[in-house]
């Protein structure tokens, strides 16, 4: 089977060379941007077309405001530090995910707590988040969610749309607002995805977008804050600019910030992208498909979108049957030209979280054994 796949895949773009799990495509305006921004001299964080990416992206998300970062860790920092996420707190978030939500949690001084995700989204459990409120939290008469295991306050849910699916966000959200929790939501792998059509990062009172060279679009680095509510934006921009008040010379800061504003040349790369967004994400739709009805004939299950989302397929997911089987196949397809990487190391699994309270975490560990990502680049069709 997994010789056929490699041959499937091989046929799919084209090549006998080694194919990557994704990279990116630069088939529009890209040059012509990025040496203007170059003749203009303004490569720095000052730059027409920081704004213009943000203007842009928040018209193509539907969001409010968008606050463009250097990178998406950054803007998972920024939109937990907005939250209100301080010193002590916790923040509930998937033990399935990348590092980087972790790592923004601890930035702001607080520890993560994992619970379990769904299966079919194989983003955070509205039903886990559920079990692990009612059984450790009380709401306090300072109105906040207190854990009473803790004693500290939950101040954030932090879900990821894992490899561009979506998470069932009413529920989560309908779970948050019962404890007065604020929803974040980790959109860095969902730039085009939809939830019951609305697009992702868009529900949750902020959330983090990330253009990383490996992502659906690229600005080569970049990240993005998405929020509706305008003192939150202004706020962002301010911090994320080292807190400095506008002056014609003085150097002012009012409080601390941080120099997390995205340069323009990423920007000016950013915008290129964008232009050719809509067509990349139908491209990948594309490929999705033909991977699904490959699986179907050939006993290998692909994961495919949730009822009412529409996916961007940042990654094409394979379901293996067991570990063994998901070793089996990472060994051959590497081996042979086919780039294939497992799921992230539960986080939970970490070192460096192993002091952190969960709860039942079977279907993240059932996961984590079983799943596969398989090549998911634009095919080119020159």
């Amino acid at each position: 089977m997994f010789k056929s796949f490699v041959s499937f895949v091989k046929e799919i773009y084209e090549t006998n060379e080694f194919i990557p799990l994704h990279e990116p495509r630069f088939i529009g305006n890209e040059k012509k941007y990025v040496l203007d921004t170059i003749d203009s001299s303004f490569v720095s964080s000052v730059g027409a077309y920081v704004e213009r990416f943000e203007s842009e992206i928040a018209k193509y998300t539907g969001a409010n405001y968008a606050i463009a970062t250097v990178n998406g860790t950054a803007a998972l920092h920024i939109a937990l530090k907005l939250a209100n996420v301080s010193s002590g707190d916790e923040v509930i978030t998937q033990s399935l995910t990348f590092v980087a939500p972790c790592n923004a949690i601890r930035y702001c001084g607080a520890e993560p707590v994992f619970v379990d995700v769904d299966k079919k989204t194989l983003g955070l459990s509205a039903l886990s988040l559920q079990v692990f409120l009612d059984e450790y939290c009380e709401i306090r008469d300072d109105g906040f969610c207190w854990n009473k295991v803790s004693n500290r306050i939950v101040r954030a849910c932090l879900p990821m749309h894992t490899f561009g699916f979506p998470a069932h966000l009413d529920e989560i959200k309908a779970v948050c607002d019962r404890y007065n929790i604020i929803l974040v939501e980790d959109a860095a792998e969902s730039l085009g995805s939809q939830y019951k059509g609305q697009h992702t990062g868009t529900i949750g009172d902020l959330s983090a977008l990330s253009f990383n060279g490996n992502k659906v679009m690229t600005a080569g680095g970049g990240g993005m804050v998405l929020t509706n509510n305008e003192a939150i934006a202004i706020r962002a921009k301010h911090i994320t600019t080292t807190a400095k008040k506008p002056h014609k010379w003085s150097f002012i800061h009012d409080e601390m910030g941080y120099n997390y504003r995205m340069p323009n040349l990423n920007a000016a790369l950013a915008v290129a992208q964008l232009e050719s967004l809509p067509a990349m994400i139908e491209n990948k739709r594309a490929l999705a498909l033909q991977y699904q009805e490959w699986g179907k004939n050939n006993s290998l299950s692909f994961v495919s979108e949730p009822e009412n989302t529409r996916a961007n397929y940042w990654l094409n997911t394979v379901i293996t049957e067991n570990k063994g089987e998901q070793l089996a196949m990472l060994e051959y397809t590497n081996s042979h030209g086919v780039m294939t990487r497992p799921v992230w190391v539960p986080m939970h699994k970490l070192a460096m979280n192993r002091q952190c309270q969960s709860v039942e975490l079977t279907n993240t560990e059932w996961l984590a054994d079983r799943l596969v990502n398989v090549p998911s680049s634009v095919v080119r069709h020159d």
